[in-house]
């Protein structure tokens, strides 16, 4: 495969499979092969959604080994590798750099809250140790801050390969903010599942999805047909899918889709770690009617 520098379309945020609280390595080549076969665009192994908070290094590095070494080269990888402490990023984005990932997703840092500078000084430190694409991931919900449109401007100035961000803001303004500021030098991926449409309207190219997991054709269609300009067609599959991107957020994730996988029987468990917790009986209640109609 030729490496890409621009990441558009649909990739899947995988889940990282535990058995009986390790890493279940055979769970996730099958679900690696599951997503290519349902036409997926792309993998994001280790962000949140594959519970990077509780992995350790050691197996953090191990999942995006083996979710190269399963991909062989058929779908890109863009390795999560985002810490608060920029010596992990820098080390963690050299290791997967050299495992073979095609990019790199990068959290602005979390719970120590750095200025707008600091941002900058960060992810710019980071920049300097790779060439491939980096995805700069805001999500202030999470990190208690946004990174803002003029240090993406200042970070693709300098760094071209600074070129993408995944926007979990919830905000269709701030992408047309950003869309406007950059147009064609920063192409914005969607960070919510249920705002992908309303996104890709204002100039998003495509989704980092939850959803996916489970659904990789369905949503990889939703976006195909919004990127050929068939707003017609992805509004009828975005109103199909709509019940199903909200009910998998009923508790935190990973934990409802990790359900809604173990029922389907793409994965074996729907084990995650503490301090999360398996979903609990009245999440349950609200998502699988939700799937059972869907999957009619």
């Amino acid at each position: 495969m030729n490496r890409p520098r621009t990441f558009t379309g649909t990739y899947t945020a995988i889940v990282t499979p535990f058995r009986d609280g390790a890493v279940a390595f055979d769970e996730l080549k099958k679900l690696v092969n599951f997503q290519i076969k349902g036409g997926i665009s792309g993998l994001v192994p280790v962000g949140t959604t594959g519970e990077s908070p509780t992995v350790s290094h050691e197996e953090h590095m191990d999942v995006i080994r083996c979710t190269i070494e399963t991909v062989r080269g058929r779908v890109p990888v863009i390795a999560g590798t985002g810490s608060n402490s920029t010596r992990e990023a820098i080390d963690m984005t050299r290791v997967a750099d050299e495992a073979g990932a095609d990019g790199f997703l990068l959290v602005a840092p979390y719970y120590n809250r750095p200025t707008q500078e600091g941002l900058f000084r960060h992810f710019a430190e980071i920049a300097e140790v790779t060439d491939k694409p980096i995805v700069l991931y805001s999500i202030p919900g999470r990190c208690g801050i946004e990174i803002s449109v003029k240090v993406m401007e200042r970070l693709r100035t300098k760094y071209p390969h600074v070129a993408h961000i995944k926007e979990a803001g919830g905000s269709v303004d701030r992408v047309d903010q950003i869309v406007a500021a950059l147009g064609n030098d920063m192409t914005v991926l969607s960070g919510d599942d249920s705002l992908t449409l309303p996104f890709m309207a204002v100039g998003a190219k495509g989704v980092i999805s939850v959803a996916s997991n489970l659904y990789p054709r369905e949503v990889g269609k939703l976006v195909a047909h919004a990127l050929a300009g068939d707003y017609a067609r992805a509004r009828t599959l975005h109103r199909r899918l709509y019940p199903v991107f909200k009910t998998i957020f009923v508790e935190s994730n990973p934990a409802p889709i990790k359900a809604a996988m173990a029922r389907a029987g793409v994965i074996g468990s729907d084990e995650v770690r503490l301090p999360l917790s398996p979903l609990s009986e009245a999440g349950r209640a609200a998502l699988f009617p939700v799937l059972k109609a869907f999957d009619r």
